[in-house]
């Protein structure tokens, strides 16, 4: 992990009882370098601690998309949310980590099956297990601890990301994507084609070379998942009605408002672990600092972005549009994430509300463009993780000519391989559920089951 974002440092200080808790567990492995065990200890808490709270996130996604689409079709969401966490954990553990990570030259990693501790944490767990003598369990340990980090401490950190790119397809495809076909393009995605762009950056591979930057993924994570759901809308297709042939839009409010917006809270807390997780390493007075700032910029960029789509939604979409509002804060916290570590705060609100407003002016667009996103997905994460790319260029000293290159590859990339494999899904097994399914609803259709079977639905009205 070392290779992808910054050199390991000394992490950050923790509280009283934790540190102590620590130190119990390290002294009866062995005596030798404790500070370095600490250290090994601290920062697999942190990245095992981070990498749950972003996968909380799931759970934000999951509310977000069931509330915004129709009660018909709320408990296929779930299903896609569960089922997609499920895939991208078990695609990322046998290929897509080592296509990622492992021996990356220029392009990719290495084709390999499977993933697991390291030899010195083995040798290590076997001499424990063997009752070895202190003198050799100490150096075992010490062996294991010189990594900074448990191996799949890292792999589990990892992993909770491409979950994140997978669920951002999810929503924009919502209420007319068959469930097997979706499944499959997250598997594929999640094994291959984020993978691939990983390599190229946080892998070390030939943008990082270039010195492309992206702290926490407002690229390589939200705008990969954003090209990929484009790609999807395109192939698929609106919802039926949502287009009239007057050239007006079909208003489809969402069905549950404060399931919508709990999911958003919950994506605002799980963002803390997906930015200040990135700072790599839990102790440390530069460290606590950093990550300080990092926690900061993050909930200054969603605020402001909040503000924005509020003041603007108005003008632009002749109403004070909730969902707007509350996709501005998602699109805040996308723009700030390439580069909260190194932005002052004043930045982040700048980044945050033009993110907020690109993502309004971008829900707009898609309606003139008769683009059906259900959840809003590519205003917030891919047109905001283009600008937030962009806008680390503004007081971070990057090259804005190297990070517009990062931007236009990983886009030409995502997109023309996501659109080539929707093509195929679409030509073999079909994208779409059929006219009957869509009217009756998936969740009935597909899964025998409704979310609220205690409501009576009401026929649609034009």
């Amino acid at each position: 992990m070392s290779t992808r974002k910054s050199a390991w440092r000394n992490g950050w200080i923790w509280t009283g009882a934790a540190g102590l808790a620590a130190m119990a567990f390290i002294a009866p492995i062995a005596k030798a370098d404790p500070a370095a065990q600490l250290d090994f200890v601290l920062n697999t808490f942190a990245f095992l601690v981070w990498g749950a709270l972003i996968m909380w996130m799931c759970a934000g996604f999951t509310m977000l998309e069931s509330g915004s689409v129709r009660t018909k079709n709320a408990s296929v969401i779930c299903l896609k949310n569960i089922g997609l966490y499920a895939i991208a954990g078990i695609t990322f553990y046998l290929v897509g980590y080592n296509l990622m990570y492992v021996d990356v030259g220029n392009i990719i990693g290495t084709l390999g099956f499977g993933y697991g501790p390291s030899a010195a944490e083995i040798a290590l767990l076997d001499a424990v297990g063997s009752e070895a003598g202190e003198a050799a369990i100490a150096a075992a340990a010490a062996a294991a601890a010189e990594n900074g980090y448990s191996v799949m401490s890292d792999w589990f950190f990892q992993m909770v990301f491409v979950a994140t790119t997978a669920s951002i397809v999810s929503g924009a495809l919502a209420e007319r994507v068959r469930l097997w076909s979706f499944f499959l393009f997250t598997a594929i995605l999640t094994a291959v084609i984020y993978p691939i762009v990983g390599a190229w950056t946080w892998g070390g591979g030939w943008l990082s070379q270039m010195g492309f930057s992206d702290f926490a993924g407002s690229t390589i994570v939200h705008s990969t998942g954003g090209w990929a759901a484009l790609a999807g809308a395109l192939v698929v297709g609106p919802r039926l009605g949502k287009f009239r042939p007057d050239g007006t839009t079909k208003i489809t409010p969402p069905s549950n408002v404060p399931a919508v917006a709990l999911g958003v809270f919950i994506l605002w807390l799980g963002w803390f672990g997906f930015n200040g997780g990135s700072q790599l390493a839990l102790g440390g007075v530069e460290n606590a600092v950093g990550m300080s700032i990092v926690l900061v910029n993050t909930n200054l960029a969603a605020g402001a972005g909040v503000v924005a789509a509020l003041v603007l939604s108005r003008p632009l979409l002749k109403r004070v549009d909730l969902l707007a509002v509350l996709n501005g804060a998602i699109a805040g916290l996308v723009s700030i994430t390439a580069g909260p570590d190194v932005l002052p705060h004043s930045v982040a609100l700048l980044i945050g509300a033009v993110g907020g407003g690109i993502c309004v002016i971008g829900i707009k667009l898609l309606e003139i463009l008769r683009i059906d996103d259900v959840v809003g997905a590519v205003p917030a994460h891919l047109l905001a993780g283009i600008w937030g790319t962009l806008a680390v260029c503004i007081a971070g000293g990057y090259s804005f000519g190297v990070q517009l290159l990062g931007v236009a590859a990983v886009g030409a990339f995502v997109f023309s391989a996501s659109w080539l494999v929707w093509m195929l899904i679409e030509k073999t097994i079909g994208a779409r559920v059929s006219k009957t399914v869509e009217e009756l609803g998936q969740d009935v259709a597909e899964l025998g089951i409704e979310a609220y079977p205690e409501f009576v639905l009401m026929p649609p009205r034009d």
